[in-house]
């Protein structure tokens, strides 16, 4: 195996005392390292399984690029050559506008904000950008198949500069064609959402059990009229990026810990040659009874968030490991699965009779990739197929080394300060807040999306636009409501109910006010994440007003919100998860819709203003990504002696050396 290249500073810089989360900052954005404590305890094997396993994630980098939208690739391309090339002045303010903006696409994998999904606009004229390529080297430009460069250009420019170009990623404008109105490279041009919906309602079996997931790995485009599939496999779209993978995903399985993680890696090869999606589903279910192996990965088209219509997939990897001692506290709350289900405030139609496979750990993450680079969750649970959760269980991680990172980088910032009414609500956020972000990540992801189920006949999808933000609502809840149940202290996972109110406190401000920095003035919520969180704060907010249950304060000038009631906004979320629980195993698009357009999309306008002002003067980005560690085979001729560890100094180095070395796909696709 060739050794990576790479861009890294000692081992010795990764000593907790003294490592430096924060790596620079700029428009909205602040780039982090994570650590990954206890990589020197794993055996050589396991050392290079992780290592394979970081090559395959690398290589779908540029798939992710081409998925977010048509001309990314060929974008990005263009200005890292000017960037490495350009001959002219490096040190006026329209160069530095230049630098920002490249950074912004490599962040956010192409031209669109990627939690905003709005165009990324750059802070230079045309003209300054006319001026960059006539002073790059020429040769180095990527061109359009069949144009020359001036012609290329003549296309990218209004793709880049107009702001009525492609505009959005994703569309969920309600009245408005969300197909034709998103750049998402999921559908050709010239297909609308009723079409959409037609093929794709056209080859459901609403008598089917386990349904495969149509669509997940394919763009869907049109050719003299008829739709057809173009299918993310070896052979078919993405081929040589896939083929990567697949190589990569081949030393893995030699070196998997166990026969089962070798038959599910053996098994995702072949769904990637094949892109049957049948194997799909097959794969997943032998990745559930991987629960053994100390290291773990996640490499696919997984995550739906990015389509208008919730279909199609956008690719990701993970590589971790087992947090051995912080997994206790998952197995203990996942052995309890049952109770908690039985206990869930939901009618007993959508309660699971028998919990299956409900699998729970705390992991240390190697790396990151495609939809989850630069920024990243913070909990994962899997699969996606409703079905396969029903009757074979999920698998659940808390990614607790970068909630650290994350925890770590915020000591330094006066947020927590700025947004706070009294000094108690300080000194109980400092004490207990770490720990209950790790228990709502625990049950978010262990439990949350795993409990509940869907009637007979209903559809996985049937609340479109609207399901992932009614997911991600619903395992909030769910998390939420047990959070302040005495039976997490009875378990043993946290020492007392404070750690609720901790909780509470962070997620109702964070709803209502605080996470308001990441929209741009005068624009609505699109993010399903942003949209789940505001719904949850703005109903209990309207729902408890009565009792005043969160209350509304304004100090010298300021906007705060008060919990008076801990116990009744608990039972608050216990109705609204029943609420939403119904809505989803009923299929109740008209419900869902009514839920999300009311409480999850508008933004009071004042409130806006104020909270940006805020934050201003905080001078603290409102998005957070992390480079990569880079791992390094030690080897003596044929032999691997050791893998080691180590931390890159740069982000545009690693942005480069990914686009350098781990970049196969043509220039449009």
């Amino acid at each position: 195996m060739p050794v990576a290249s790479h861009n890294i500073d000692s081992n010795q810089e990764a000593k907790k005392h003294e490592f430096n989360y924060v790596l620079e900052q700029f428009a909205d954005l602040r780039i982090l390292r994570f650590q990954v404590p206890g990589f020197e305890n794993l055996s050589l094997k396991q050392k290079q399984l992780i290592y394979c396993l970081t090559e395959a994630g690398k290589y779908g980098r540029d798939i992710l690029f081409d998925q977010n939208g048509k001309y990314n690739l060929i974008i990005r391309r263009m200005l890292e050559n000017i960037y490495e090339s350009f001959s002219g002045n490096r040190t006026t303010e329209n160069w530095k506008q230049f630098e920002v903006y490249l950074k912004r696409i490599w962040f956010s994998n192409g031209i669109y904000h990627h939690y905003a999904s709005d165009k990324l606009m750059p802070e230079f004229s045309e003209e300054y950008f006319n001026e960059l390529v006539s002073a790059s080297d020429k040769e180095g430009f990527a061109v359009i198949p069949g144009k020359n460069l001036e012609q290329t250009l003549a296309v990218i420019r209004p793709v880049i500069f107009d702001p009525n170009i492609f505009p959005k990623a994703l569309c969920q404008e309600e009245g408005k064609d969300m197909i034709i109105h998103s750049a998402v490279n999921f559908y050709s041009e010239n297909i609308t959402q009723n079409e959409v919906e037609e093929y794709y309602s056209s080859s459901k079996n609403p008598d089917d059990r386990r349904p495969v997931s149509h669509g997940l790995n394919s763009k869907l485009v049109k050719k003299n009229g008829e739709l057809a599939e173009h299918t993310w496999k070896i052979g078919g779209m993405y081929s040589k990026a896939i083929e990567k993978i697949v190589y990569w995903l081949q030393k893995a399985k030699d070196l998997a810990e166990n026969e089962i993680q070798k038959e599910s890696i053996a098994k995702l090869v072949e769904y990637y040659e094949s892109g049957n999606l049948k194997t799909w589903d097959e794969y997943n279910v032998l990745w559930l009874q991987d629960v053994n192996a100390q290291v773990d990965f996640v490499n696919g088209f997984i995550e739906n968030y990015a389509d208008p219509m919730g279909l199609k997939a956008t690719w990701e990897s993970v590589v971790n490991f087992k947090d051995l001692e912080a997994t206790k506290r998952t197995e203990i709350i996942s052995s309890n699965a049952q109770w908690f289900e039985d206990n869930s405030p939901i009618d007993n139609r959508f309660k699971k009779k028998e919990v299956k496979g409900v699998s729970a750990k705390v992991i240390t993450v190697a790396s990151l990739g495609g939809d989850c680079y630069p920024a990243t969750p913070i909990g994962i649970n899997l699969p996606n197929a409703d079905w396969i959760r029903k009757e074979h269980g999920s698998k659940s991680v808390t990614m607790q080394n970068i909630t650290y990172a994350y925890n770590q980088a915020d000591l330094s910032t006066d947020e927590l300060e700025e947004f706070s009414y009294s000094q108690e609500e300080v000194d109980l956020v400092k004490k207990y807040g770490h720990l209950a972000h790790n228990l709502h990540v625990d049950l978010h992801e262990c439990l949350g999306h795993g409990s509940g189920q869907l009637l007979p006949g209903v559809s996985s999808d049937a609340l479109k636009n609207y399901a992932s933000a009614l997911e991600e609502t619903r395992a909030d809840l769910f998390a939420l409501y047990f959070t302040m149940n005495s039976k997490m202290v009875e378990l043993g996972v946290q020492p007392n109910l404070d750690v609720a109110k901790a909780e509470y406190i962070t997620y109702i401000r964070n709803g209502l006010m605080t996470q308001l920095k990441r929209v741009e003035y005068g624009k609505n919520i699109e993010q399903a994440h942003m949209r789940n969180r505001q719904l949850i704060a703005s109903w209990c907010y309207e729902n408890g007003m009565a009792e005043n249950v969160i209350e509304k304060v304004f100090r010298t000038g300021k906007t705060y919100f008060i919990i008076n009631d801990f116990n009744k906004l608990h039972r608050l979320f216990g109705r609204l998860l029943n609420e939403v629980q119904r809505i989803k195993s009923e299929g109740d698009f008209e419900a869902g819709k009514q839920l999300v357009e009311k409480y999850a999309v508008q933004v009071n306008r004042d409130l806006h203003k104020e909270v940006l002002e805020r934050y201003a003067k905080l001078n603290l980005a409102p998005y957070a990504g992390f480079v990569n560690p880079e791992f390094e085979l030690v080897t003596q001729g044929d032999k691997v002696l050791d893998v080691k560890v180590s931390y890159v100094k740069s982000f545009a180095a690693q942005m480069l050396q990914y686009s350098k070395n781990y970049s196969s796909l043509p220039d449009v696709n």
